[in-house]
This record gives structure tokens, sequence and C-alpha cells, in this order.
């Protein structure tokens, strides 16, 4: 894709800056492998080869008859007597000491008879986010070979609800920063743009919807009904969009009656036109001044809401639920550390990025 001369100046700008350069492409590596979750951390093969058939435990169901065992449910691959089947072709002795049979089969003999073995190829961290870690001790467990950060109160591995949380927490994010942002620019640039009677009406209704208590809203919502993902993203839009209006209205106040526009109305040019084709990219630069505070902001929220129990549901890979992990096991720091740096992490490198952003859109950037 060949750019235009001016996104060419305005990437030339964003590289120009290597902070917001590295942190972008560290961002986008770290981003990249959360949306591969399932194939770093999971409690389900990647690949199971039985009998000469392929499967796929990550995408699709199999019950546990597929492999030789009695029951319709799913099999449950971490099971000894599942990873019998799969590894001896279905040996029905399995269900009688499949350890011991499961040793016996490795040479591709048990009691004097050729099997045909199967096998199951697994993500480095064979426990999914919400994964009973099969380790002896009492939770919270400490970091090892097995769990590199340890495990939480309830055994699940640290780690892996890390890695599936930072995806969680990094998508919920552009949807409600995304939808919020849109709504927010639309009234902005309405206000801007007409003035008059249209920008005081939309200030009055600004001014009573943003004194709601929001907080109180979402509980309000959550006990009527239920707790969810997608209930959670459209109560945050409701009270999102008006954090972008002020700064969006304030710049289209002042280009109003600038000779470009008043040379775009002379010419019969229609209003949406002039306000989001013409208008729109001279107000990119603080908008994009604000987008940092708004995405903090909106993952801050959400960890907060997180850690009062009026967040996402409790079986959610929530990096906040870690955070009141860490506080309700002081005798394990690397819960603190852990949630620590990782919002640390990625609040920083998001902050970097847009900064960046920012500067690239920033007209009085030139090059030497």
């Amino acid at each position: 894709m060949v750019l235009s001369p001016l996104n060419q100046r305005r990437w030339r700008n964003f590289t120009r800056n290597r902070r917001a350069y590295w942190s972008l492409w560290i961002f986008a590596v770290l981003f990249g492998l959360s949306l591969m979750a399932e194939f770093i951390a999971y409690d389900k093969p990647i690949l199971v080869q039985y009998r000469g058939n392929y499967y796929t435990p990550i995408w699709n169901f199999y019950p546990e008859t597929e492999f030789g065992g009695d029951f319709q449910t799913e099999a449950v691959y971490r099971d000894p007597e599942v990873k019998c089947l799969i590894e001896t072709g279905g040996l029905d002795m399995c269900f009688d000491d499949p350890e011991g049979y499961f040793e016996d089969a490795q040479d591709g003999v048990v009691d004097g008879e050729t099997i045909e073995k199967g096998w199951a190829i697994w993500p480095l961290i064979p426990y999914s986010f919400d994964t009973a870690v099969d380790r002896p001790g009492a939770a919270p467990l400490p970091p090892n070979a097995q769990n590199l950060l340890g495990t939480d109160g309830t055994k699940r591995d640290v780690l892996a609800r890390v890695i599936h949380g930072f995806r969680l927490s990094i998508l919920f994010t552009l949807l409600v920063t995304g939808a919020a942002s849109l709504i927010g620019i639309i009234a902005g640039a309405v206000q801007g743009f007409f003035g008059g009677k249209t920008d005081l009406i939309f200030q009055r209704v600004i001014e009573i919807w943003s004194s709601t208590p929001s907080l109180y809203v979402i509980i309000i919502m959550f006990a009527i009904l239920g707790r969810s993902f997608w209930l959670l993203v459209i109560l945050l839009v409701l009270f999102s969009w008006t954090s972008l209006v002020g700064v969006v209205r304030a710049e289209f106040l002042r280009a109003r009656n600038l000779e470009y526009v008043r040379a775009a109305r002379a010419l019969g040019v229609g209003n949406v036109t002039i306000m989001f084709r013409h208008m729109l990219p001279n107000a990119m630069v603080a908008m994009l001044t604000m987008l940092p505070f708004i995405i903090t902001g909106t993952i801050s929220t959400l960890a907060i809401l997180d850690f009062l129990g009026f967040g996402l549901p409790s079986s959610a890979p929530s990096l906040g639920e870690l955070t009141l992990q860490a506080k309700q096991n002081l005798q394990a720091p690397w819960l603190a550390f852990t949630a620590f740096f990782t919002f640390a992490i990625m609040l920083s490198l998001l902050v970097f990025i847009f900064e960046g952003i920012r500067d690239a859109f920033d007209p009085r950037k030139t090059f030497s």
C-alpha cells in the first residue's frame, strides 16, 4: 500500500519518536501473543492424533467416547485415563491402571499386542485462565518451573491469567474508547460547528449527564441484569463519551470562522463535509492529546470495578481480580508484583504510542 505524501510525513514524524516507535513494536508483539492465548496457555491440546485421525480440541468439541472412553461429555484431556487412551489408541486397560499401562505402551507393545500410538501437541503452558493447577500445597503457591509466576488463591496459574487478561483488557479498552470517542467527536463537532442554541442545549444535557453517579448506575444495572462483558461495555460507553466533547467543541468553535471554512461555505460545500473532511483533521492534535488519558482511564476503571466486584463476570480473566487476589493474599508478594508490573507496562506503552501519534498529526512538526 502506497501512502500519500501527508501520511508519509506523519509516519516519519512517528518514527522519529524512538520511544513511541519501539513501544508500538513491543505492544504489537505482546498483543499479538495475547490474541493467540489459546496456543500459549490452555488446558486442551492444540492438535491430537488418534488412530490415524486428527483432532483440534481448541476449536471443536469431542466427547470422551471419540477416544475410546465411556462418557458423552467433553474429554478432559489432562485426565490420566484420557491421556492413556490417546497414547495407546484406546486400550481398554487404561481404565484399570492408566499410569502403568501408559508407561508399558511407550514401546508400542502391551501384553504382546502391538498398539497404534497416538499423540497430542500441548500449548507451552498447559493451563487456561480458570484451570486449577495440580500441585501439592496450599494456595497461593509460589513460582517454580511449573508455574513461572506462581498461582493465585484458587490455584490458578497466574501467567495464564495475565496472558488472557491482557487480551481481554486491551479489547475491552479498544471497544469502549472507540465507541465513546466516536460519539464524543460527533457531539463536539455539532456543538462547535453550529454554536448558538444548539451549543447551549448540548452543554446543559452534558452537564446533567456528567453529574450522574455512574458507579451507582452500574451497580444497579448489574443487580437487575447480571454482570456481563457487553453490558459493562455499553454502560462505560454511555458515561465516557463526554470526556472528549469539550476538546472537540473548543477546536470547532475556534475554526468555524476561519477563512477555509468560509470559503467552503461560499462554494456550497455541505455542512457534514466541512465538519468531518476539512475541520476534523485540524482538530486531531487536540483529540489525540486526550486519547491517552481516556484509554488509561478506561483500563483503570475496569480494574477498579473488578477490584470492587462490580466489573466483569467472576469467571473472566480480569487483571483487576488479580489485584484483589494480591490484597487478599499479602503473604504472596508475587501476586502484587505481577499485577503492578502488568498494569505499569501496559499503560506506559499505550501512553508512549499515543504521544507519538499526537506528534505525527501535529502540522507544526517538520523535518530537517
